[in-house]
């Protein structure tokens, strides 16, 4: 079930107040108990059941809620509600997927937040999965004390937050920030979303596993094996991560064109494969900003690795949003 995964701190810990934080993807349900400080009491995960539609993802969102409640109970902690990043566009009232998330079957005008209210008894808000990663790495991680700041995840699809004078823009009633879906290949192939290259498309992990198996004729494969398979030299490996990061840095060095932030926060499962992945990147946007654009901008790996989106998912809760 769950895990705990921080020091509960003796005395004073009740005083806090406390959320559940849900960060929602293609692949899992990524859960936590999460105090107003930053602390994460209590984590766990499972499978999403993304293929199998709304009711299936939902379903697993309120096995990770109760899972959650259990644990409070038994550290006699009370809940203000939860928070959930979500692939996907939402309603700016925070209630409603809207429509968006093409590695969600029907995950569009999907009633979350009440859904999940009448299931739990649980006040519920829900925001933009990347959006939450914004909001815990400024809370919490690696754009703390920054203003201006580019946040992306790369893994099953790519999701961007762009913070801009310390507030979190997401377009007019929220329906912005699809860097997914800028396009990076105008003659290229047609995405889940209907366009047609699109960066998600090409740079996703998703991307990168397929690519690598059409390369190596593998027919298993995930990112672990692609950046295991790049570190002994295999030549498949090493031609599809060279792809990704081509692209990839493409749809960074655009987003530093825009907003010439001062750090781009690059979070998601194979940002973590080691610093060789980062310093790649690196290379190829500097190649293909603008030099006076991105002058003073870092690119860092995000802080809080898996647990950012859960963070960020609390904070839309404890009132600690950006």
């Amino acid at each position: 079930m769950g895990l705990v995964v921080a020091d509960l701190g003796g005395t004073g810990l009740t005083m806090e107040r406390h959320a559940i934080g849900i960060d929602l993807g293609g692949t899992s349900v990524k859960y936590a108990v999460v105090a107003a400080s930053g602390r994460i009491l209590f984590s766990g995960e499972h499978g999403s059941r993304a293929a199998e539609g709304a009711d299936a993802v939902l379903e697993q969102i309120i096995k990770g809620i109760d899972a959650c409640r259990a644990y409070a109970a038994g550290a006699g902690l009370e809940l203000a509600g939860v928070g959930i990043g979500t692939p996907g566009v939402v309603s700016a009232d925070g209630r409603t997927v809207l429509g968006g998330a093409e590695n969600i079957a029907g995950w569009e005008n999907v009633p979350l937040a009440s859904r999940i209210e009448a299931a739990t008894g649980l006040g519920t808000v829900a925001g933009n999965d990347a959006n939450a990663m914004a909001l815990g790495e400024t809370l919490y991680g690696a754009a703390r004390g920054a203003t201006d700041v580019v946040f992306v995840t790369v893994g099953t699809g790519i999701g961007c937050g762009v913070l801009i004078d310390g507030r979190l823009f997401r377009g007019y009633r929220g329906r912005g920030m699809e860097m997914g879906h800028i396009t990076v290949k105008c003659d290229g192939e047609r995405c889940a979303c209907g366009g047609v290259g699109c960066l998600e498309h090409y740079a996703s992990t998703s991307a990168l596993v397929r690519r690598f198996r059409e390369l190596s004729g593998a027919s298993e494969a995930d990112g672990r094996e692609v950046v295991r398979r790049y570190e002994a030299g295999d030549a498949a490996a090493v031609r599809a991560l060279e792809e990704h990061w081509m692209y990839l840095s493409h749809g960074i060095a655009s987003m530093i064109n825009l907003f010439a932030p001062q750090r781009v926060v690059v979070g998601g499962g194979i940002s973590e494969a080691g610093p060789f992945y980062l310093e790649r990147l690196r290379e190829g946007v500097r190649r293909q900003m603008m030099d006076v654009c991105g002058a003073e901008t870092e690119i860092v790996a995000a802080q809080l690795g898996n647990r950012a989106g859960s963070l960020g998912a609390a904070g839309l809760i404890l009132g600690k949003e950006a």
